[in-house]
């Protein structure tokens, strides 16, 4: 079997794999959260453009997680996957001169289509105590759980397209995007948590004021990772000392 092929096998199956999970979460989904959808679905696809480019990885990473994981833990799985998928468009949307591709479009969107149907499914699931009999007390663990579904979900594809695509090692791909992304999904996590510690005495618009933190740290990782890149490596500074010899 060919690249091309594999990759095309690849994406039917995150397709296939989102389609049948966005299909339960939408047959169990019943309470309906329109307004709020409405605010963090803007805010989710506003975000998405704010994106940072990945040093030594062909890719980028956006700033809108915490109002995808405020979606996954308030809202129903059919909002959240919805809110996704809009802001997932928004964010591969090809800028004025760059050619639009429908392969990467499908895959992006099947995959964060997938990861937050799941991280959803998941934590409503523990909530209400379907998991092992347990009725959680605190939300906390919960919201872990979604973010490391997430985390899984968005970087194991990814990692495993590249590495069919390029003919590289999938572990040493998804190692290079976890250890870069890792810590923005920790603060993603905490500020999740501040909006909804907001949103329970002043209300969930008041909640909303998260898109200036979100584009401060939007703005801090732009400035670290934009350094990274313009410092040589050591294989590389290597490489130059030998030349130069």
């Amino acid at each position: 079997m060919n690249n091309t092929r594999r990759i095309k096998t690849f994406i039917g199956a995150m397709m296939l794999a989102a389609v049948i999970t966005a299909g339960y979460a939408t047959f169990l989904s019943h309470a309906l959260h329109t307004y709020f959808a409405l605010a963090v679905m803007v805010l989710a696809a506003a975000t998405s453009r704010m994106k940072v480019k990945l040093p030594g990885v062909n890719g980028n990473m956006s700033v809108n997680l915490p109002f995808l994981l405020t979606a996954v833990i308030n809202l129903s799985a059919a909002e959240a996957v919805a809110i996704t998928c809009v802001s997932t468009v928004v964010q591969c949307w090809p800028r004025k001169d760059a050619k639009f591709n429908p392969q990467q479009m499908t895959f992006n969107v099947s995959m964060m289509a997938f990861a937050s149907c799941l991280a959803s499914l998941i934590f409503h699931g523990m909530l209400r105590g379907e998991w092992a009999g347990m009725q959680w007390s605190s939300s906390t663990l919960g919201l872990a759980l979604a973010t490391v579904t997430l985390f899984l979900g968005q970087t194991a594809p990814v990692a495993a397209i590249v590495a069919v695509s390029e003919g590289k090692a999938a572990g040493q791909i998804w190692w290079s995007l976890a250890h870069l992304s890792f810590p923005y999904y920790v603060v993603s996590a905490g500020v999740t948590t501040m909006v909804q510690a907001v949103s329970s005495h002043l209300g969930w618009g008041l909640a909303l004021a998260a898109f200036p933190v979100m584009y401060g740290i939007h703005r801090s990782y732009k400035l670290y990772f934009g350094r990274m890149a313009e410092t040589p490596r050591p294989e590389v500074q290597a490489r130059a000392a030998r030349a130069g010899g």
